[in-house]
């Protein structure tokens, strides 16, 4: 469908040409990078709920994070699967804009999610007398339910602001799928309103998100240090491990392909392909490991289900 200033019904998703004859391998690694993300977080969930000592504000957060990252799989898996798999590169204009919305809206609420689990592990190692009170159950459903609003009002602008801009002749994308840098670089009209409002969300979103969780630990940090025992304060320190992983696998690769897109530009193609992939693919995945091997009581009840009786 058509509509505003576009002049062009659909896209076309590029794949990895330059790896051209390796395509089956690509395929097979990508189609295991979703398995095992796909597989990975519905499993935590399902530990989640299935394990009573699972019930608390930490582990609500986490299963958060499983949806959302679902949510990034299934986003990017449709085109991903048909032009590599089926070689039909074709995407239409309006499905472009409802994947860029979906893909854009899961990575904003992952950073709201990380921003969330930071201040739970603030509270439980400076405030631990006050946890039950501060995190209840309401509390931390009204901070998942803002989180999601919020992402979705930064988001919302998006499409439109695209739709209203004419597209010309150039329609061939970076990606097989459709991310909001890659199409503003499309039409021929003026996108500067697109560029600021992007760079405003950016700001807003990951810049003060990210700025929070970094004071947050500087005030975890400053706390545990000032516990006497040594033992104790390993001890503070190790229920962060998780999520100070979980913040660097989302944040290192997103600024990584903010820095290349802006200043990047003399680098091959392939690279942007490839940190665009790390992006968006290896959270989702190292999110369920991670905190497989981290948290006992979901170690303990993988070992149940693997073992049975066994154990």
């Amino acid at each position: 469908m058509k509509s505003f200033g576009t002049n062009i019904s659909s896209f076309t998703l590029t794949a990895f040409p330059e790896m051209e004859g390796l395509e089956h391998w690509l395929t097979a690694f990508l189609l295991l990078l979703y398995a095992i993300s796909i597989l990975g977080n519905i499993l935590i969930l399902f530990i989640i709920k299935e394990e009573q000592s699972l019930h608390q504000p930490m582990y609500y957060f986490l299963s958060l994070l499983s949806v959302n990252d679902l949510g990034v799989s299934f986003s990017t898996l449709p085109t991903v699967l048909v032009a590599l798999c089926f070689h039909a590169p074709e995407i239409a204009f309006d499905a472009c804009l409802t994947q860029m919305f979906f893909i854009h809206f899961f990575s904003w609420t992952e950073s709201g999610i990380l921003l969330a689990m930071s201040f739970d592990r603030y509270v439980a190692i400076c405030n631990p007398l006050r946890y039950s009170t501060v995190l209840t159950d309401i509390r931390v459903a009204h901070m998942g339910i803002s989180i999601i609003i919020r992402s979705f009002l930064m988001v919302f602008p998006l499409p439109f602001l695209l739709k209203r801009l004419p597209f010309c002749k150039a329609n061939v994308l970076t990606h097989s799928y459709c991310l909001h840098p890659d199409l503003i670089r499309l039409p021929c009209g003026d996108t500067t309103i697109n560029s600021m409002y992007g760079l405003f969300i950016v700001i807003s979103a990951f810049g003060v998100d990210s700025a929070l969780i970094l004071l947050s630990y500087v005030l975890i940090l400053c706390s545990v240090l000032a516990i006497a025992s040594q033992e104790e304060r390993l001890k503070a320190l190790n229920t962060c491990v998780s999520h100070i992983c979980a913040v660097l696998i989302f944040y290192v690769p997103m600024v990584s392909v903010s820095m290349i897109h802006r200043f990047g530009k003399h680098f091959p193609e392939h690279v942007h392909k490839f940190m665009s992939l790390v992006y968006l693919f290896v959270p989702p995945m190292l999110n369920p490991i991670i905190y497989s091997i981290k948290t006992k009581e979901i170690r303990n009840r993988l070992r149940k289900m693997l073992l049975g009786s066994k154990l």
